[in-house]
């Protein structure tokens, strides 16, 4: 393919890049010749300056130079002289090829010439001062053309005068500049040549390496796609995170910054990923290597986000990462109250199942006659209700959070598993919002500690609640097997789930105590129920919950 072809009316910015080294190497070659001839001009007038000045020191110590020069001051008229003065400037000429002698009276006046036409007229010595009976050399324009002049003082040689009697001015005009060039083409012209061969090749190669690189686009689609590309990155409605080899990034959209929480600081394209502020997790999930990152939960500020991570390559080097990020909050509250209609269905199907149970009893005393059998039955099965709801009424003035832990207590016997509240526990009345958070919190922390001891022997799930200081603390504590050091950040950003699959998804209630937690400014941890365990037993997990309300709470629990 030919670098200089056009491509839909415009060139190539391969052959834009060729035409403009091109220039370059014009530009560059007419600098050098500048260059050179100007050196030429400063060395012939530091050589013909010299052989000028020479000439002019020559002629100024002729006895009849000067005696010529001191008869015209003392009143000689000047045309008795001027014709033996003119053969002195002419035999100067003769002598060094110099193109034009001239005898310069006190006052600058030209006294005689090799050309007549200046004589009467004032030399051209720049600064030079005859009277004062220095020489120097200067530069000139004489007869339309450049020269360079050599003077010299003509001192007089009377008893008690030694001052200037007039000067000699020596010129030789500089070559022009065909005539430079005509000397110069030989030389010049082989390394200019061999030049501008050189800088067309390496031109050349650099055009066809850009035309590889940019696939042969011009300059104007090249901007065209620039931007395409950045509308479309700030189109996308999830967040686009680009991240190069050494954890800078690249890219990032409108809503990559909002949900990262960085669309109010400054642009983040540039800055390394590790100075942007973010949580350590969420840095190890934009930029970790090794496996692609699938479906990732992790917890940004109150967001609760999905990460999904690969790499990016050219030409098969990798060139750095490309992550997306779904903001799963609203998709988490919808799964949460699916959740919980599920968690109060499994109620009412442990309630409606248990008293199924019991009404077969009762059926089947009745019909057995065991009249006094199904009133102690009855009794009993009344008072354990009582009991079980008045010690947690007693204890928990919120009816959403007692009938919560009713429920659960209800669940729980009905899987075999023993809840039990501690006696210690105090919570009063709460806001709605406030009530609405605790019970989602110590929900999913009661069925999951529920499911984790279930089946196992004398399982045991015990619940303290306590407000105090603006906050409600919570502590739930199962016997079950327990959880694994390296798993105890992963079950609340990773949507971590040992449980099998079903309708609403699993791995969601703890990262959405955590999120609930957050949104307050509180916290949630989790540690061994019994960290005195040898290892060779199952410890258990402890879940220990702050939950800053905005009530103010006594010591006792009450508000």
């Amino acid at each position: 393919m030919n670098p200089l072809r056009w491509r839909r009316g415009e060139l190539t910015l391969a052959a834009k890049v060729l035409l403009l080294q091109l220039l370059v190497i014009v530009v560059l070659l007419t600098a050098v010749g500048v260059l050179s001839i100007r050196q030429s001009n400063a060395d012939f007038a530091e050589e013909r300056g010299a052989q000028m000045r020479s000439l002019a020191e020559y002629v100024a110590v002729q006895d009849f130079v000067r005696t010529a020069l001191e008869e015209v001051r003392g009143g000689t008229e000047l045309w008795q002289v001027t014709a033996d003065l003119t053969s002195y400037a002419e035999r100067g000429v003769r002598l060094s090829g110099a193109t034009d002698v001239l005898v310069v009276g006190p006052d600058g006046t030209v006294l005689a010439a090799t050309d007549a036409s200046r004589v009467g007229k004032q030399a051209d010595l720049g600064r030079g001062d005859v009277a004062a009976g220095r020489g120097g050399t200067v530069d000139v324009v004489a007869g339309g053309e450049r020269r360079v002049a050599a003077y010299a003082p003509v001192i007089a040689d009377l008893p008690g005068d030694n001052g200037a009697v007039g000067a000699i001015v020596a010129e030789a005009a500089y070559p022009s500049l065909g005539d430079q060039l005509a000397e110069a083409v030989p030389e010049l012209g082989l390394f200019l040549g061999l030049g501008a061969l050189l800088g067309l090749v390496g031109t050349w190669l650099v055009a066809r390496v850009v035309r590889r690189s940019t696939r042969g686009l011009g300059t104007t689609e090249l901007a065209h796609l620039a931007d395409h590309r950045e509308a479309l990155l700030h189109a996308i409605r999830e967040g686009v995170v680009g991240v190069g080899t050494d954890g800078r990034v690249t890219a990032m959209n409108d809503a990559a910054r909002a949900t990262l929480g960085l669309d109010a600081g400054p642009d983040p394209v540039g800055r390394g990923v590790d100075e942007l502020g973010l949580d350590p997790h969420v840095v190890a999930l934009l930029t970790g290597e090794g496996a692609e990152v699938r479906d990732a939960l992790a917890l940004v500020g109150t967001r609760v986000v999905v990460f999904n991570r690969g790499d990016a390559s050219s030409g098969g080097r990798g060139i750095g990462t490309v992550t997306t990020l779904r903001d799963r909050t609203e998709l988490v509250s919808l799964q949460s109250q699916l959740s919980s209609n599920l968690s109060i269905t499994d109620t009412l199907r442990a309630q409606t199942h248990e008293f199924d149970n019991r009404l077969h009893t009762i059926s089947g005393l009745v019909q057995l006659g065991e009249y006094d059998e199904v009133a102690t039955l009855v009794g009993t099965l009344t008072r354990h209700r009582a009991e079980v709801g008045e010690h947690v009424a007693k204890r928990l003035a919120d009816p959403a959070v007692a009938a919560l832990v009713v429920a659960k207590h209800a669940v729980a016997e009905e899987r075999g598993v023993a809840l039990e509240l501690d006696p210690g526990s105090r919570l009063p009345a709460l806001a709605p919002d406030e009530s609405a958070d605790l019970t989602t919190v110590l929900g999913n922390l009661v069925d999951n500690a529920v499911d984790a001891c279930a089946g196992r022997p004398d399982p045991l799930v015990e619940v303290w609640v306590h407000a105090e200081a603006g906050a409600v603390h919570v502590r739930v504590r199962d016997n079950g097997p327990g959880i694994p050091d390296e798993l105890r950040d992963a079950i609340f950003v990773r949507g971590f789930s040992t449980k099998e699959e079903v309708l609403g998804g699993r791995g969601i209630g703890l990262p959405l105590v955590r999120l609930i937690c957050a949104q307050r400014g509180g916290e949630v941890v989790v540690d061994d129920a019994d960290p005195e365990e040898d290892g060779e037993h199952d410890s258990g997990a402890e879940f220990r919950v702050v939950l800053p309300i905005g009530g103010a709470i006594g010591q006792d629990g009450r508000p």
